[in-house]
């Protein structure tokens, strides 16, 4: 790690002469997040983060950026990792940096273990609070680096990913400290997931293919919110839809929605374009390979490279031709059948494109500044596991995007409030 002569703050990254460019995308970015900038404009006076220091392992994108601005103007000491090894903009970690005065441990296109010394880096920093972006960070602390879970008030986590495997550690009794499921508040995953995805997926596709979507057909794998953003997107733009699906629940919304709804083994001889977004490994393996089109195009837009079984690929493909276009490679397969990989597996969305729009952010964002100042608060009174955020935190920042958007919605009258809060009244 490098401490900069200029900036003395320790960093690693890429290209300190990014900068300027990194600061007028963040800033582009910040005019579409009016609901954070609100947010930073209260703390910058009231200073809640005042000698609170905050560990940050997340995409480090524009949108980001805003967020470790606001969490800065209230106070916090931050360092700041990504949390996957090619979500990382350079320019917006290079103005992090040196416009912004934000440590910063984060490059593109890192290894593995370049990725998880920028962990450590960040951890350095002792922190009071944690932000995570899949639960790597959190890993890591209970783990390697134990010996600072003492000074740990709490974390916020902002994946369906994350918030599954916190789940799990809560479950076996191995999580030491409170976790907020920021993911699984509405303004969170009824907008990120379904909005945000659905549009950066299919935008990530056309950078990496230019294919055209319409009279394609196109299989998403899960039907949660981040699947049904992609498969609306989808069918929008005139692609037959196919969704496969372990819960029945879900196969049958998708079913009731237009889709058509099948295994993957069956799916496989179909489609054209995947996307996978389950959260689970090996979704798209040896026996789909086997059957699919030549030409065929995969994509992950769940968290981790797991999702598609890319060592099966890289194994028994006869050619690999890397960097056909941005971000895709393509195997050869022994009967000369070509596949199509985005993004090396990695989450597409930030691997091939620039991630979700910052209007939608601005949302997510907000929904963690304003958790990161409860957790202060209530940290002591929840105790280690997994909590989600209040109500009202997840109501206040959907009615300031509303009033941001033009929209006023309509209020109970009194009579309204008296029925609704009594049971006295029958037909």
């Amino acid at each position: 790690m490098t401490t900069d002569l200029k900036v003395d703050i320790k960093h690693d990254i890429a290209d300190a002469s990014l900068a300027e460019q990194g600061k007028k995308r963040i800033e582009w970015a910040e005019r579409n997040m009016p609901v954070l900038a609100q947010i930073r404009a209260r703390f910058e006076k009231e200073q809640p983060f005042k000698g609170v220091r905050i560990a940050a392992c997340m995409h480090v994108t524009t949108e980001t950026a805003n967020l470790m601005r606001a969490l800065k103007a209230g106070g916090a000491e931050l360092a700041l990792c990504a949390s996957n090894p090619l979500s990382t903009q350079d320019d917006t970690a290079a103005a992090l940096v040196h416009e912004y005065g934000i440590s910063v441990f984060a490059r593109n296109a890192v290894a593995r273990e370049g990725y998880y010394s920028h962990i450590n880096a960040s951890l350095d920093v002792k922190p009071h609070l944690v932000f995570d972006d899949g639960c790597d960070l959190v890993n890591t602390l209970h783990t390697t680096r134990t010996e600072l879970i003492g000074d740990i008030i709490g974390g916020c986590e902002e994946t369906t990913t994350g918030v599954i495997r916190l789940s799990q550690m809560a479950k076996d009794g191995a999580l030491k400290f409170p976790m907020i499921a920021v993911n699984d508040t509405d303004t969170k995953h009824m907008f990120d997931n379904r909005f945000g995805t659905g549009q950066s997926t299919m935008d990530a596709i056309f950078r990496s293919t230019n294919t055209l979507v319409a009279g394609k057909t196109l299989v998403v794998a899960g039907f949660g919110y981040c699947g049904k953003g992609v498969a609306e997107r989808a069918k929008g733009m005139g692609a037959d839809v196919i969704v496969t699906e372990i819960d029945p629940t879900k196969a049958l919304d998708a079913l009731m929605q237009g889709y058509r709804v099948m295994p993957m083994t069956e799916a496989a001889k179909y489609g054209d374009i995947y996307v996978t977004v389950t959260g689970n490994r090996d979704v798209l393996r040896e026996e789909h390979f086997k059957v699919m089109k030549d030409g065929a195009i995969l994509s992950n837009a769940g968290h981790f490279d797991i999702e598609i079984d890319v060592a099966w690929l890289e194994q028994n493909a006869k050619t690999k031709n890397a960097k056909m276009r941005h971000q895709t490679d393509e195997y050869v397969l022994a009967d000369g059948r070509r596949i199509l990989l985005l993004a090396e597996g990695r989450l597409v969305n930030l691997g091939a494109a620039e991630g979700h729009p910052a209007s939608v952010m601005d949302m997510s964002f907000s929904d963690q500044a304003l958790t990161a100042e409860y957790l202060l608060k209530a940290a002591a009174s929840l105790g280690a596991g997994l909590h989600n955020v209040p109500t009202e935190i997840d109501k206040e920042v959907a009615r300031l995007k509303l009033e941001s958007m033009g929209s006023t919605i309509d209020k109970l009258t009194p009579a309204q409030e008296l029925y609704l809060n009594s049971w006295e009244h029958g037909s």
